[in-house]
């Protein structure tokens, strides 16, 4: 068979045992074992499972990933979250579906100091969802705004989404972060106006919470001084050149783990759960990260990625039709798959692609992170929506689903404005130091 036969009849191998439910990093190590044994000989198949692994996991870069991780656990038994959303919802609670946008506003806050969107979604919904409750808002839009507003949380920097997009295709984590910023900035406030829309139609589903004065709304903002601090020093240093990725990892896990002093959050039981939290995620992650490591070196010798490039781009179509078809690819598979492992199978395949059409790729990762954000708000997978119905027991799945619809809505047109003005997400990386 030939090396390309090879490669197809291993992704449909891959497609098989994660429809069995197998681990997918577990699953792509075992297609890329089997796969690369039988391209290059048991010799050097073997070898290069045993040294690509090790070297993969031994990278300086790799660090990051914990690091970031401990930062957000710190950041979240420190108490941070409950200080984010009072404030918001002193500035915004009195406005048509104000505690919604409140929400919002508070998932943007936290997703910048956590970079995983479950845990932003299950944060944000532990403090938010009983004070909507309380004022009686629909439960569809108060879910929905949580699971929706969660998703902020792989786009915000830090992210860890960005993080994997970086080492499947060697761009810098620094300019994929700081791309992220007015791209997230955009997409929560289409969140805000999309809620802002839906009470205006039917005030119901959102009725004003009660009117502060303006003493009020300054005197909270106290509680958002740790966020700001935590954003200023590691986005604010890496995009001024004084950290590296990596040294803006480290040194955000230690501001905030001051923080948690300050806001004495220090016990032994807050740093029992931060570092076990943290170490179930990064197991998963570096898992992950290996088997496909694996797999990957597997497709680039059935030289898959480099004839799809080659086809597509030579399409007498514009670029922007196979684009567009790319997103689509996208939102289906985000239906039927969890982010991290539609970023892992597809990037080495379209990267080469969009950069053989004449893409920005800081912007296609910008894009892809969305299109992933999207995939988990859709049924039938919908992990944020799987994690909010068990934060509110009470309200069915398919009632958040149907909340999601605005969002969704918000999220299409965020990607057509990205796609209209891509110097939204690259001005601020074209400025870095």
């Amino acid at each position: 068979m030939s090396p390309l036969t090879v490669g197809i009849i291993g992704i449909a191998v891959l497609v098989l045992l994660l429809a069995f439910r197998m681990s997918i990093g577990l699953s792509m190590g075992l297609v890329g074992l089997l796969g690369l044994i039988y391209l290059r000989g048991w010799n050097q198949g073997l070898e290069m499972s045993q040294l690509v692994p090790y070297r993969t996991a031994a990278a300086y870069t790799m660090s990051t990933i914990p690091l970031f991780v401990v930062m957000g656990n710190f950041a979240f038994y420190s108490g941070i979250s409950k200080d984010l959303y009072s404030a918001t919802h002193k500035w915004l609670g009195n406005l048509p579906g104000g505690l919604a946008m409140a929400t919002t506003a508070g998932c943007a806050g936290f997703a910048a100091i956590c970079g995983s969107s479950v845990a932003t979604a299950v944060t944000m919904g532990t403090v938010s969802l009983p004070e909507m409750k309380r004022y009686k808002y629909d439960s569809a839009l108060a879910t929905g705004c949580i699971a929706a507003g969660g998703t902020l949380g792989i786009l915000i920097p830090p992210s860890i989404g960005f993080i994997f997009y970086s080492m499947l295709t060697s761009e810098s984590i620094g300019k994929l972060f700081i791309a992220g910023i007015l791209p997230g900035i955009l997409l929560a406030i289409l969140f805000m106006i999309a809620i802002y829309i839906v009470t205006r139609l039917d005030p119901m589903l959102g009725p004003p919470g009660p009117r502060t004065t303006f003493i009020e709304k300054i005197a909270v903002l106290k509680g958002m001084w740790p966020v700001l601090i935590l954003f200023l020093i590691v986005i604010g240093g890496m995009y001024l050149g004084v950290f590296t990725p990596t040294e803006a990892a480290g040194v955000g896990a230690f501001v905030a783990f001051v923080i948690m002093i300050a806001k004495k959050g220090l016990n032994r039981k807050n740093i029992t759960d931060s570092l076990l939290d943290t170490g179930k995620m990064v197991a998963m992650c570096y898992l992950i990260i290996l088997g496909a490591t694996i797999f990957s070196y597997f497709i680039a010798f059935t030289r898959i990625p480099t004839e799809l490039a080659e086809f597509v781009s030579g399409l007498p179509v514009p670029s922007l039709v196979i684009f567009a078809f790319i997103i689509v690819i996208y939102l289906f598979l985000g239906c039927i798959m969890d982010p991290i492992s539609m970023i892992i199978l597809t990037v080495p395949i379209f990267y080469p692609m969009t950069k053989a059409l004449g893409f920005d790729p800081i912007w296609f990762g910008v894009i892809i992170v969305i299109t992933m954000e999207m995939g988990m708000i859709t049924p039938p997978v919908g992990v944020n929506v799987f994690v909010i119905n068990g934060v509110a027991k009470d309200v069915p799945m398919e009632t958040t689903f149907r909340g999601m619809i605005p969002f969704l809505i918000a999220m299409v047109v965020g990607v057509v404005i990205l796609t209209a003005f891509p110097q939204i997400a690259t001005f601020l990386p074209g400025t870095m130091y």
